[in-house]
Formats: structure tokens, sequence, C-alpha cells
């Protein structure tokens, strides 16, 4: 499946999407520390979350109660870095 850039620029727009893409560079995270890392409430991260999986930089897995996130867009990291 092709990336749309416009769709990944759109999504790493907002600081807590870009520094979510940014945390999760550095491997899985569930949503519990995604939390606490933006310092935003549950509800507000997972709506984060959601436009981050639509443009296709993150994906997620379900495990026992917990979803875990991961960056599928790999080249996001170094784009970040390079800021």
């Amino acid at each position: 499946m092709q990336t749309d850039p416009v769709l990944v620029f759109r999504a790493l727009g907002h600081r807590a999407r870009l520094a979510i893409a940014e945390e999760l560079a550095h491997g899985e995270r569930c949503v519990a520390d995604l939390v606490d890392l933006v310092g935003l409430s549950w509800p507000t991260v997972s709506r984060h979350l959601t436009v981050l999986r639509t443009a296709g930089i993150v994906r997620d897995a379900k495990r026992g109660n917990q979803v875990i996130y991961s960056l599928a867009l790999p080249c996001v990291a170094t784009f970040a870095r390079c800021l």
C-alpha cells in the first residue's frame, strides 16, 4: 500500500502526534505509555493515534487487554531527527 505524503505531513503537523511518532521510533509502546509521554487525556491520545494510523505512520496490535503501537513508516524517525 502506497503512503500518501500529504496525509503523512498533515498527521505530523501536530506537536503531540510528532512526539508520539518520535517515541515510537524507540520501540513499541502501549497507549498508557503514550498518554504519560504527551500529557494528554486517553481519548485525545487515541484520536491522535487514529490520525497517525490512517496516514500509515503507525500500526497497532492487540496483546491481551492492551493495544500496542509501533512505527509502520520507519523513515519518519530519521525525518524527525533531521529537523
